[in-house]
Formats: C-alpha cells, sequence, structure tokens
C-alpha cells in the first residue's frame, strides 16, 4: 500500500499530514502509526494529522491526530496551524478561515496575509476532574486564581502544579531556569503519575517578564518536542491566573516562537505562529 504524505512543521513540532479524502486509511493500526512516525525506520514526526471529511453539519473538515507511540490525541495547537495551511496550499479549500472538527468539539483556524496561522482553541478547563486528575488528599495552594497541586516525586522532591486542560490535559510547573530543568527525567514521571489516569502533558514555564516566557514541554505519548501548542497555551493561562503573566504572551520554545492571547475566564485562547511544508512523497506501507 502507497501512501502519499506532506511533512510539516509548526515552530519545530512536526507531522505527516495524510489526506484521507484521496486515500483510504481505513485498514491502518497503530502499528501503521508508529513505524511511520519512527524517525529511523520509517519518515519520522511527532505526531500525524489525518484531513478527514467532517461527520458533523456546518463544518469544514475532520481533523484527527495521532501520536507517535500511535494513540490518539484530542487536540494539537501547532498541527492545527499545519492543517490550515495544507488544507489551503493543496487547494482543498479557498477559504482563509476554516472550521475544523476534533475529538472535543470544533476548531477555528484562520490563515493570516503573512503566512502565519491564528488558531482559536477554544476556553481552556480549569476543573483538575476534567483533565482527568485525582486530587482527593492532594495539598493544595492559592497563587492568585490559580490552585496549585502537590505532587511529590520518587526522589523525594516536591512540585507544585498548575492544571489546565485545551481539549488535551497539562501540568504546568514555573522552574527558574528552563534550559536546565529535568525535563527528559521529571516529564516521563510526571506523565505517567497515578495522579493522571489519561498520561497528561508536563509543562516546564521559565518567567521571563509578564509578557515573555520560555518553555519546554513533555508530551503525552511522543516525549520532549521542539514546540506544544496546547502546552503553550496552558502555560500562558496557568501564568496569567497565577499573576505572573499578562495577555498577549510570547512563548519562546526550542522550535521558535509562539504568541498567545487569552482575555481570562471563560474566554477563548488565541495562538498565532508559523506552519511550514517540509517535502511531499510517497511511502509504502
Amino acid at each position: 500500500m502507497n501512501l502519499n504524505f506532506t511533512k510539516m512543521h509548526g515552530a519545530g513540532n512536526d507531522f505527516i499530514v495524510l489526506n484521507a479524502m484521496a486515500q483510504d486509511l481505513s485498514g491502518l493500526t497503530a502499528d501503521n502509526w508508529r513505524a511511520l512516525a519512527d524517525r529511523h525506520f520509517g519518515i519520522g514526526a511527532d505526531q500525524i494529522l489525518l484531513v478527514e471529511r467532517p461527520t458533523i453539519d456546518g463544518v469544514d473538515f475532520k481533523y484527527t491526530i495521532y501520536n507517535q507511540d500511535g494513540s490518539l490525541v484530542e487536540n494539537c495547537g501547532n498541527g492545527a496551524r499545519c492543517f490550515v495551511k495544507y488544507v489551503s496550499d493543496k487547494a482543498l479549500t479557498d477559504k482563509r478561515e476554516i472550521t475544523v472538527q476534533i475529538a472535543t468539539g470544533v476548531m477555528v483556524l484562520t490563515l493570516n496575509d503573512d503566512d502565519t496561522v491564528t488558531v482559536n482553541m477554544g476556553a481552556p478547563s480549569l476543573d483538575a476532574s476534567t483533565l482527568p486528575a485525582v486530587v482527593d488528599g492532594c495539598a493544595q495552594r492559592e497563587q492568585g486564581s490559580d490552585t496549585l497541586y502537590e505532587v511529590k516525586l520518587s526522589d523525594g522532591h516536591v512540585r507544585w502544579l498548575s492544571l489546565v486542560s485545551m481539549g488535551n490535559p497539562h501540568a504546568v510547573q514555573i522552574v527558574n531556569d528552563v534550559d536546565a530543568a529535568p525535563v527528559q527525567t521529571e516529564g516521563a514521571e510526571l506523565e505517567t503519575h497515578s495522579m493522571f489516569p489519561r498520561k497528561v502533558n508536563v509543562g516546564f514555564m521559565q518567567v521571563l517578564n509578564q509578557q515573555h516566557i520560555k518553555l519546554r514541554v513533555f508530551e503525552r505519548g511522543a516525549g520532549e518536542t521542539l514546540a506544544c501548542g496546547t502546552g503553550a497555551c496552558a502555560a500562558v493561562v496557568a501564568g496569567i491566573r497565577r499573576g505572573e503573566l499578562v495577555s498577549p504572551v510570547r512563548v519562546s520554545v526550542r522550535g521558535g516562537e509562539l504568541n498567545i492571547a487569552w482575555a481570562g475566564a471563560g474566554q477563548a485562547v488565541y495562538m498565532t505562529g508559523p506552519a511550514v511544508t517540509v517535502f511531499d512523497g510517497q511511502v509504502s506501507i
């Protein structure tokens, strides 16, 4: 079976994009997704994005996302930016603003004149139970309007986490030096911590000033990536609620920069950033 694909990235967070409207992908399994995403024996990617026909009225496309480990993921902000550039470049639509169906609802994506993309990420959920997170008996403290939850690591250290859902779960902590943070080891431990029955994306945020942060994210099912769009949104929401940040916020990630705006509780988060096509190809499965 030969698959046509496009390799793309958003600030270094890289994707395989497959048009499921033009080729039959129904027989592919988690093993196939893992093989495609493998950086040594496959194409290599953090996530795989499928462009599909929507199953609800009034929406332009359906957007399905698989992690590097073959698992389904609810949302991917950097991928959303690549999605709208892909459907525009491939002449699947002539709209500059499109609506896409995702696992948790509908997103609005806008291709800007400077070729950046703005994504309406929707309002964050700030209820720990919706992540889901098991916080019964967990020590808590307030900072600003945020509730921080205590997590004890296997080495005895304690971390205080902000919990934010952007359609997918995020646990965010503030660190003094993000470049020196133990992202690989601590991220892996927190991702699978018993507090998070469906695992969690782990954000390490360094506040440079009220409108600029540095961020690294250990993504559920993918490990550390060069950028995480939903992670950037979650970090900014957490920072604003803690009283550390003021919207809009520039987020410096290892693969580039994102701009996040949030007006506060009940309001949508807006993310603007790049979307780049690397190459087109065909792969045999």
